[in-house]
């Protein structure tokens, strides 16, 4: 069915669906990224609208009303399919960080060119891999297909549970810190059994200078680490990209339905 306007209900429709699709373009990565022109972004969220307009409309159950709290409520939904994306990635980075900090790296700093901020180098690298990852895997492409199967689940205009939707958001985000733990925490093993040895060296031979040598083979040890795991990574996101829908944003949509 072609897009049309001036169909009943087609206007608000539209105008709500937009406002779906903003909400992941706020917060979804490589669509989010200060690399990317705000015009760029404009551009798609109305290419997606005129494209989508006509499956929103067949599956709205009744026509909708803009108001505010069905704007504020679509933008949730949006949100919340980039969310889980969007997570994975701060993860990434935060890994990176706990990283830059163990083995003496952290006041290596580069501007993210994603966040356009001053990131240590080992975050800076884990989030632009992690983004490469994301777009070889075409999750870029996923997302915007979960906006599709967002309007069978969720229906443009229909009443959402938004304190209950805010909730698993807030649950899912609590999950970034182990995420990022998982990351890190072969590289930190690692410079902690490093730094076990040369304490254990400098007591056994107190006449060697282990000082000058513990930082470089600190570094050494912790970047030797995170070439062996990331393979490792690679292999966790071929495996959470697949279930990324079925598991995290349909659990979103349920709590935001209600359901």
């Amino acid at each position: 069915m072609p897009f049309d306007i001036l169909a009943p209900g087609a206007a608000p429709t539209a105008v709500l669906l937009a406002m779906r699709l903003t909400g992941l373009v706020l917060v979804a990565p490589v669509f989010s990224a200060k690399v990317v022109p705000v015009t760029v972004r404009t551009a798609l969220i109305v290419l997606f609208t005129i494209l989508l307009s006509p499956v929103a409309l067949s599956r709205a159950t009744s026509t909708p009303h803009v108001t505010p709290a069905a704007a504020l409520g679509e933008t949730l939904v949006g949100f919340a399919i980039g969310l889980g994306v969007a997570l994975v990635v701060g993860a990434a980075e935060g890994a990176g960080d706990l990283i830059a900090t163990q083995i003496g790296l952290s006041g290596a700093s580069l501007l993210d060119p994603f966040s356009n901020a001053s990131t240590p180098v080992i975050a800076n690298f884990l989030s632009m891999f992690t983004v490469t990852l994301l777009l070889a895997l075409n999750v870029h492409l996923d997302m915007i297909a979960a906006i599709g199967a967002s309007l069978r689940a969720i229906p443009i205009g229909t009443a959402l549970e938004l304190q209950r939707g805010v909730g698993a958001m807030l649950s899912l985000g609590g999950s970034l810190f182990v995420v990022g733990l998982r990351f890190a925490a072969p590289i930190i093993a690692t410079v902690m059994i490093g730094n076990a040895a040369l304490a254990i060296l400098s007591r056994a031979a107190p006449q060697l200078n282990i000082l000058s040598v513990a930082f470089p083979l600190q570094i050494g040890l912790g970047l030797m680490a995170l070439v062996v795991t990331l393979p490792l990574i690679a292999s966790y996101f071929g495996d959470w990209s697949s279930s990324l829908f079925e598991g995290q944003v349909f659990t979103l949509f349920h709590a935001l339905g209600g359901r």
